[in-house]
């Protein structure tokens, strides 16, 4: 049994020796499930804000404390910004269907430029508590480079080649 999505419509395969409530009973499980995995690769600005928040108590000790985090369409080169002065997190819409720890790293990153607005040691120390910042970065590095992106002159060593960074408020991660 499988299901996928063409177009507009949800095409759901089922063995045909399933009886006709087998097979509704198996479809709207698929498509619970389809809707489930789609709901958490496309979170909601109130489900980002909620992430946002449990990632900061748990690789920031609670210290960063944004006032929003919401979508932006208007990101084309940038995966987020953030403006430390009003604490507001904006995530650009191409993150969408991205892996959640993609999402999660991009997350942590503009919540610790609400604590540390540069790109110092010390910033890059609070990234780093984010177990899987090294495997983000080399992801987003992969997306970048397909899409022909300018790659990030200011990181340090190589670990976030694929980000241009700016020390220019509002803080912005681009891709």
């Amino acid at each position: 049994m499988s299901a996928y999505r063409d177009g507009d419509k949800v095409v759901v395969m089922v063995p045909s020796r399933l009886s006709k409530a087998e097979e509704e009973q198996w479809i709207a499980t698929i498509l619970e499930r389809l809707e489930e995995r789609e709901r958490r690769r496309r979170p909601s600005d109130a489900d980002l804000e909620v992430r946002a928040r449990e990632l900061s108590r748990r690789y920031l000790d609670g210290r960063a404390d944004p006032a929003s985090v919401r979508w932006v369409a208007n990101q084309r080169t940038r995966w987020g910004s953030c403006t430390p002065d009003d604490g507001t997190i904006r995530l650009s819409t191409r993150l969408r269907g991205m892996p959640p720890w993609v999402v999660d790293y991009v997350l942590v990153h503009e919540l610790a430029h609400l604590l540390i607005p540069g790109h110092g040691a010390d910033f890059w120390e609070l990234v780093g508590n984010y177990p899987k910042a090294d495997r983000a970065r080399g992801y987003l590095e992969g997306v970048a480079a397909a899409a022909h992106l300018p790659l990030d002159a200011d990181a340090p060593d190589t670990a976030d080649a694929g980000l241009r960074h700016g020390d220019d408020l509002p803080h912005e991660v681009a891709g």
